[in-house]
């Protein structure tokens, strides 16, 4: 029987039913059972040794991996028949999410499962999914994936690391140099990406860390995530079997690309946990402060912060359960065509690149703004490092540069919509053509005529959409050969999208959680939902009007300006009282409780 869920990028112009997405409230017994052992190992093994840790302490990251090896938390993606648990995508999500606000344990063991033991498992032959699979899955073997350069960073194919073949055949002789590989300390094996003799592609191998003609620079000294080990590696002659060529000749950079597209939807689960651990130590601090003789909690300042920590949380966290539950459902229905479950996985996080750019770049800046309130609300204190704040800061800046930056995955949302655009007969295009046959005459939705509020959202919601095609089909009409150059409209464009995904997610949860929550309970969601959309709309007014004042719309430019006016002037509820008791609630139970 076939699932339905929506493919990449069909929510721009598909109509959701908030029965038809996955939401964190319906997590298994056994989804819980998981995160709960992940709560505990940061408790036991990583909290009191944060310290240890971000002085790299000997050994000391290496037997916390394999702890959690020992835990079965390092085999959650990989299938049983080599020796891992075979989870659900939703399932290993939960893990990072829960992992994620371990500091730079995170980062080491996010990692190993992840770009680490990934492509040995989507893209390995049977003898190197036996040879490397099982040891990777207790944590025995540690990994760490090579491929950026001195002079290959976002621009990944241009590296200079070359592979020839050995005049005997039964050697690649590797020579080059890769940077900032976390793991790199340690790892034991290494998905190292080169390209073989004169081929303008890369290709990717498995190196092991005892092949001759292998080099390990010393540790880098980093503003964040210390406790990561985090070297160059040069490759002098380095001899790899010619059976550890991994995938085919000249596969590498579609390897590397899909890989970084699991690197990035991960990373939009990991942050999950940071913000999560901020907010604790925010509404911790504002709870025990006192100024002007009272708690600085009860401050309309310091709770406008924690309401905003607090619904950034919520969104992150209502986009990337979606998505994730997407990618379980399409490799169900693919696995159920006839397809092996490494070729459905790959296929389906292909699918989703569009999503996963966008719960990277959502995910890190929310995070950051986050932990830069946290500091705020701690004051002078919060520059100090006696307090956790303080590595919470230090830590979460590298999100945006991880996983290709914030800037290269706006472009690749952008460059995602394009391609939707040009598909023979889209949807999207089609619908841009007849809004703009229309233009003066859509108005924005009455409020009176919804039975509720949250219905009344949903349709604001289509006319966010609405207004994005509109603005997209425009761009790429009056810029033509420009329009790819013109990064600046692209990001902005970009930033509309994340904006409309991750609300409109937001807005599904709220309206499935209805028939979940008391009607007490449920009044702090609709607030939620009012600070939610109150944000979107001024996000999108911000980004929609730069795009329109970059392009050279002449007579059209007022119609344009009045569109965006109608479909981002909404009615919402009081957003000062709606904060307050978003806040009011995590201030009561002392830590984030949505």
């Amino acid at each position: 029987m076939k699932i339905d869920y929506l493919k990449g990028g069909e929510f721009l112009t598909v109509k959701t039913d908030d029965q038809e997405i996955f939401i964190p409230e319906e997590f298994t017994d056994e989804q819980k059972m998981i995160a709960d052992v992940c709560e505990d190992f940061l408790e036991k093994e990583v909290y009191p040794n944060l310290d240890r840790i971000d002085k790299q302490e000997p050994n000391l990251m290496v037997n916390l991996l394999k702890k959690a090896g020992e835990l079965g938390l390092l085999s959650l993606d990989i299938p049983e028949e080599y020796g891992g648990l075979g989870q659900s995508f939703v399932t290993s999500m939960l893990a990072a999410d829960k992992l994620g606000g371990g500091h730079s344990f995170a980062v080491a063991y996010s990692a190993h499962t992840g770009i680490g033991t990934l492509p040995i498992l989507y893209y390995g032959n049977e003898y190197q999914k036996q040879k490397y699979l099982p040891k990777l899955a207790t944590g025995e073997w540690l990994a760490a994936y090579c491929l950026t350069e001195p002079g290959a960073g976002s621009d990944a194919n241009s590296g200079r690391t070359r592979a020839t073949l050995s005049s005997d055949g039964k050697y690649y002789i590797l020579n080059g140099q890769k940077m900032w590989i976390t793991n790199g300390g340690f790892a034991d094996v290494l998905v190292v990406f080169a390209k073989i003799e004169n081929d303008k592609i890369l290709s990717a191998f498995i190196v092991e860390r005892n092949f001759p003609g292998i080099t390990f620079g010393a540790e880098e000294n980093k503003m964040g995530i210390k406790g990561s080990s985090t070297v160059q590696i040069f490759f002098n002659d380095c001899q790899v079997p010619v059976e550890n060529l991994l995938g085919k000749r000249g596969e590498g950079f579609r390897i590397a690309l899909n890989i970084l597209h699991i690197g990035r939807i991960k990373l939009g689960a990991d942050v999950i946990g940071s913000m999560k651990r901020a907010i604790l130590h925010s509404v911790n601090y504002a709870n025990e402060r006192k100024q002007f003789g009272t708690l600085i909690a009860n401050f309309g300042a310091i709770k406008y912060k924690l309401a905003e920590q607090v619904v950034l949380t919520f969104a992150t966290e209502s986009a990337v359960y979606r998505v994730a539950d997407y990618i379980d459902r399409m490799i169900e229905n693919q696995i159920k065509e006839g397809k092996k479950k490494e070729e459905a996985q790959l296929s389906a996080l292909g699918e989703y690149a569009m999503e996963a750019a966008i719960l990277k770049v959502y995910g890190s800046e929310a995070l950051d703004y986050i932990v830069d309130e946290g500091v705020q609300i701690h004051g002078g204190m919060g520059f100090s490092s006696e307090m956790p704040i303080e590595r919470c800061y230090r830590d979460s800046r590298i999100n945006r540069i991880f996983e290709g930056t914030n800037e290269i995955n706006r472009l690749v949302i952008a460059d995602h919509y394009l391609k939707l655009i040009k598909k023979p007969d889209s949807p999207i295009i089609q619908k841009a053509k007849e809004l703009y046959s229309n233009i003066n005459n859509i108005q924005p939705p009455n409020p009176a005529l919804f039975q509720n509020q949250l219905d009344y959202f949903s349709n604001v919601i289509d006319n966010f959409k609405n207004l994005a095609i509109l603005l997209q089909f425009k761009a790429y009409e009056t810029l033509e050969k420009k329009y790819n150059d013109s990064q600046e409209i692209l990001m902005a464009l970009s930033n509309i999208i994340m904006q409309i995904f991750v609300l409109e997610s937001s807005i599904l949860r709220i309206k499935k959680l209805k028939n979940i929550k008391t009607e007490n309970e449920f009044n702090t969601y609709l607030d939620l939902a009012n600070v939610l959309i109150n944000n979107s709309a001024n996000e999108i007014t911000v980004n929609a009007r730069e795009i329109i004042n970059s392009l050279p719309l002449n007579g059209e430019y007022q119609s344009f300006a009045n569109l965006i006016f109608k479909l981002t002037n909404i009615k919402t509820n009081n957003i000062l009282e709606a904060r307050r008791n978003i806040a009011n609630k995590i201030i009561e139970h002392n830590k984030y409780c949505f």
